[in-house]
């Protein structure tokens, strides 16, 4: 019977450490959000300019993408959580702090995105067509 008592309660104090450290990387998980900004440069877009601001969040998106495309891999494996944890969530969370100042900044800018269809402003200044000016009535060609 002691045997048993202490088998159970060995079993309960493995299981209340499991709950317990569940509920430890769940809280890190929802850190992240709100601690992104930290890791971020608060002022590294305040010069920028409504077309630097689409390329800079287009950008910070498809590197968030990929962060979580490799996070999600590395999941898949032995020991996937923790390697996931230890090689990318740094980055994934810098990242995020980023985005989340661009997109402040867009805001900020009052930007509006450019319409998929927009022609792309000339890179070299183009040469203006010079017509000549037009003749006058009643005067007459030398």
């Amino acid at each position: 019977m002691a045997a048993s008592f202490s088998s159970s309660l060995h079993s309960c104090g493995a299981l209340l450490v499991l709950l317990a450290g569940s509920a430890a990387l769940g809280g890190c998980a929802g850190i992240s959000e709100t601690v992104a900004p930290a890791f971020a440069d608060p002022a590294r877009y305040e010069l920028y300019d409504c077309k630097q601001l689409e390329a800079e969040r287009k950008a910070l998106a498809n590197r968030t993408g990929d962060l979580q495309r490799l996070m999600d891999k590395a999941q898949t494996g032995a020991g996937g959580a923790v390697v996931s944890e230890l090689a990318y969530r740094n980055d994934y969370v810098a990242v995020r702090g980023q985005a989340q100042l661009a997109d402040d900044a867009w805001r900020r800018n009052r930007c509006r995105e450019t319409p998929p269809d927009a022609k792309p402003e000339p890179s070299t200044p183009q040469r203006p067509v010079i017509q000549p000016a037009p003749a006058r009535p009643g005067s007459t060609a030398r």
